[in-house]
């Protein structure tokens, strides 16, 4: 019985090395899967935050050129507004009466 506990003892002893050895196998399978997680989302992150600067400089980029053109606009308005006052002074009070006239009628209702 000597030879059997001792065998015994040699099996268990396997199957704790063999236990062991597997662990520390899963241990560095999640060390390397946690890593690679970590690096692609770092690398998710750099790109999403790549994607929206590119979304914000363009979005600046397309502000700014309404920004010029309501700007042209409100000059080219100005201009023309002037233009006709200097042409027709008359008929420019004339429309602004009018135009106060209607803004009194409504304000009274």
């Amino acid at each position: 019985m000597a030879g059997t506990t001792t065998s015994a003892r040699k099996g268990c002893s396997a199957v704790k090395n063999d236990i062991s050895a597997l662990t520390d196998q899963i241990t560095d399978a999640l060390n390397a899967f946690a890593g690679s997680a970590g690096k692609q989302a770092r690398r998710g992150y750099k790109e999403a935050r790549a994607n929206v600067d590119s979304t914000y400089d363009d979005w600046s980029e397309r502000g700014s050129a309404m920004m010029d053109s309501a700007y042209d606009a409100a000059s080219s308005l100005e201009e023309t507004l002037e233009e006709t006052i200097a042409q027709r002074p008359l008929a420019t009070v004339g429309i602004a009466l009018g135009i106060g006239f209607l803004i009194g009628a409504a304000w009274r209702r």
